[in-house]
């Protein structure tokens, strides 16, 4: 019973981590990535509660939509950062909180379905949401750590890379849930 929600708990951090890579290439430091991780961690615990709360039916409801809400959002904040590229110098370092904390709370909408289906088979609300918080935590900071070693690697203005990065992970995000 614990392995599957383990499987779930992976699976469901997949997205964050994918998109941890992109945002990994926005120049913020070590203090600022740790904060983004346990903001991804945090919401990918609170959401299986709520879903549990909320119930199912308005959790499959919501889970029909919740991927292209968040890769709306990504892509919308990508391009953001490619058009502030285009129009303004490189900054020293590009921190936009309300985008940084703001798309862990739009990925973490598909783990209000999770909570509910998991509540309706039986399994503890409170574990499978420590376990889904503490697995997204680990793999958002590892994403966002590889995503700073590619853009030191690749060498243009970070905040276009960051920019396009952004928008092809959001552009993804819809293909691979949907396959």
């Amino acid at each position: 019973m614990i392995w599957e929600v383990l499987v779930l708990g992976f699976v469901l951090s997949l997205d964050n981590f994918r998109v941890s890579i992109a945002l990994g290439t926005v120049p913020f430091g070590l203090k600022r990535a740790v904060q983004v991780a346990l903001a991804f961690g945090l919401w990918d615990a609170i959401m299986p509660l709520a879903g549990l709360l909320i119930g199912r039916r308005i959790g499959e409801s919501v889970g029909d939509v919740a991927d292209l809400v968040g890769a709306a959002v990504l892509g919308a904040y990508g391009l953001y950062l490619v058009i502030s590229a285009i129009r303004n110098p490189e900054p020293d370092e590009l921190d936009h909180p309300w985008a940084l904390f703001g798309i862990p709370l739009t990925l973490s909408l598909d783990n209000l379905l999770a909570g509910a289906s998991l509540g309706i088979l039986g399994f503890s609300p409170w574990f499978s949401a420590a376990l889904f918080g503490a697995m997204t935590a680990v793999l958002s900071l590892i994403g966002l750590q590889l995503g700073r070693a590619a853009a030191r690697l690749i060498r243009i203005r970070s905040d276009l890379l960051s920019g396009v990065t952004l928008i092809i992970a959001a552009a993804s995000l819809p293909l691979v849930f949907s396959g």
